[in-house]
């Protein structure tokens, strides 16, 4: 068994392989939400980010990555001991530092009571949405409004209106650098990144999906509509086009994890208005 780490965005491929090898619907990660969040945030967090390998025989096994104050990791369930070791090369970085886990990874929570973890009930949490594609409802916006997916020429109006539509939480810091990188990252697609566009040209609202071929599943992350233009239903409508695009790719189910606490139920009454229905949620552990 051997340990490497690597800093900021190296190898993200390298952790995908992992996820989707590994992947089940009991998983907190999805092969989406790696390339979304190192796209992102990867290059930003810089030195601060830092993220361990464990390899057997050329093959990775488990892996974490820790910024400040908090770990995220995945560890292939026949290998459910490394988890410990995870967690102890997490404490030689942040020793009080939180773990987001899915409360059905068992073999994960398993190991952070072992190590002294507790979890957090009055923490922030998300809840695993998920969805048949058999049976979609179907989009509509209003008379001038388009539906469609993004071409690759148009970075700067996609990264626009994700500013735009997360605005309400401050000034966003996702730069258009930052989208570049995302239709970058495998495995992005073009015509499952849905806007709808008003009739001055403005991209108002997005969906992006994330589709793993291998398990027939793809995540929604993000989704937003600018604040100017919502109460139009242009929310429901992207989303029904994304995941009508995603069927027509061969995908069988989606998923999508808002948050699942009473702070912020809107994205959450937004997907189940669309037919997901809730599974399990995700977890905060912090040291006792």
């Amino acid at each position: 068994m051997r340990r490497r780490e690597v800093a900021e965005t190296d190898e993200v491929r390298v952790m995908q392989e992992l996820v989707q090898r590994t992947w089940s619907p009991r998983s907190r990660l999805h092969i989406g939400d790696v390339a979304w969040e190192r796209a992102v945030n990867g290059g930003r967090r810089g030195d601060t980010w830092c993220t361990a390998f464990w390899e057997d025989d050329g093959q990775v096994v488990a892996w974490g990555w820790a910024e400040p104050g908090h770990l995220s990791l995945v560890v292939d369930p026949e290998w459910a001991d490394l988890a410990a070791d995870v967690l102890g090369w997490f404490q030689e970085h942040e020793p009080d530092g939180a773990v987001s886990v899915l409360e059905a990874e068992t073999h994960l929570v398993a190991a952070l009571e072992k190590a002294g973890y507790r979890a957090d009930d009055d923490a922030p949490f998300f809840t695993h949405h998920r969805i048949a594609l058999s049976d979609l409802g179907t989009p509509v916006v209003p008379d001038g409004f388009t539906l469609r997916h993004v071409q690759p020429d148009e970075v700067l109006k996609r990264a626009a209106v994700h500013r735009a539509a997360w605005s309400d939480w401050g000034p966003s810091k996702v730069t258009d650098e930052d989208l570049a990188a995302v239709m970058s990252t495998w495995p992005y697609e073009p015509e499952l990144d849905w806007i709808v566009e008003a009739p001055n040209g403005e991209f108002v609202a997005t969906a992006l999906i994330w589709h793993d071929k291998v398990h027939g599943v793809g995540l929604v992350e993000p989704v937003g509509c600018a604040p100017a233009y919502r109460r139009r239903g242009l929310a429901q409508a992207v989303n029904l086009a994304a995941l009508h695009a995603l069927r027509d790719a061969g995908a069988t189910h989606a998923m999508v994890c808002p948050r699942g606490d009473d702070a912020y139920p809107k994205a959450r009454a937004l997907y189940q208005s669309i037919g997901f229905r809730p599974g399990a949620r995700s977890k905060l552990y912090v040291r006792r």
